[in-house]
């Protein structure tokens, strides 16, 4: 980047081309021509003397694009704040976030309730795999995430958040029915098993650590409530968190399979910014997490 001088209208130009999709949609938004959206890219690739972006449906950066649409949303997450400093804070901005499923339904959203009533602010939440958000805050893509990635990502900080513990659970019907004698090897690579999404490692690791090398059949639910609802309704086994299985346990109807757990770590990490707007949200999050029972 030594040395490309790309005017500010351009990178947001690109920004804008990737939340939309399409250069056509980028152009309505910006209230210019196709042709003139496709020219500010054109400069930009002349200047970087690489592709920014891939022609895909929708579009999107290229690895040389991602640095440059970090950068644009950073120039704008600094323009707010100078403006914010200089008594012309009228907008709200919006924080585009990455956070993974279970930490949304548990203790996330009242870190940002508890943000709003700070300053005013609006969220554009992405859910991702906790191993995979880092990916997005690394693409430009979101400003701070929720992750299980302790190393920061380039130009970023992370702090730990605390860990979410996972107990194995099912149904008493169902661990009668393919536990009878515990959770031997051969009884953990039949049992049906449900996987929050493809990316779940939770489960196989559970397996794994009591002696299973094969997978079992296995139902995938992406969806945090309807996951823990069909390991109540018998579908298979699953890790679930406290809180949602206590009630099951205590009037039978529910059993937990081992009394080891899973933990899994938890960070947040931000741009490494002087920014009033994402430390606000940094405070909220980081206290919402001390005094969510959910995280040990």
């Amino acid at each position: 980047m030594a040395g490309v001088d790309i005017p500010f209208e351009h990178l947001r130009t690109l920004v804008a081309a990737i939340d939309a999709g399409t250069l056509d949609r980028a152009a309505a938004r910006l209230g210019i021509t196709p042709s003139a959206v496709s020219q500010r890219i054109r400069v930009i690739e002349q200047r970087v003397g690489r592709p920014v972006l891939r022609r895909t449906k929708p579009i999107a950066a290229t690895e040389a694009g991602e640095p440059l649409v970090r950068l644009a949303r950073q120039l704008d997450l600094l323009e707010h704040d100078a403006r914010r400093a200089l008594g012309d804070d009228t907008d709200a901005p919006l924080v585009s976030l990455a956070v993974n499923a279970d930490s949304l339904i548990t203790w996330f959203l009242p870190a940002l309730a508890a943000a709003t009533t700070v300053r005013p602010v609006t969220f554009e939440l992405h859910r991702e795999d906790q191993e995979r958000t880092a990916q997005l805050l690394a693409a430009g893509t979101v400003m701070a995430a929720v992750t299980s990635q302790r190393e920061p990502v380039a130009g970023c900080v992370a702090s730990p958040l605390g860990r979410m513990r996972y107990t194995a659970v099912a149904t008493q019907d169902f661990a009668e029915r393919w536990f009878p004698r515990g959770l031997d090897r051969a009884a953990l690579e039949s049992a049906p098993r449900v996987d929050f999404d493809r990316h779940d490692t939770l489960q196989s690791s559970f397996a794994h650590r009591h002696g299973a090398r094969r997978e079992p059949p296995r139902h995938v639910i992406s969806a945090s409530a309807e996951f823990a609802q069909a390991i109540v309704l018998g579908l298979g086994w699953g890790m679930l968190l406290p809180g949602q299985f206590e009630a099951g346990v205590a009037d039978g109807s529910l059993v937990v399979l081992a009394d080891d757990t899973i933990e899994v770590p938890l960070y947040w990490q931000r741009w490494n910014l002087s920014s009033e707007l994402l430390d606000t949200v940094t405070d909220a999050v980081r206290q919402t997490a001390a005094d969510s029972p959910v995280l040990v």
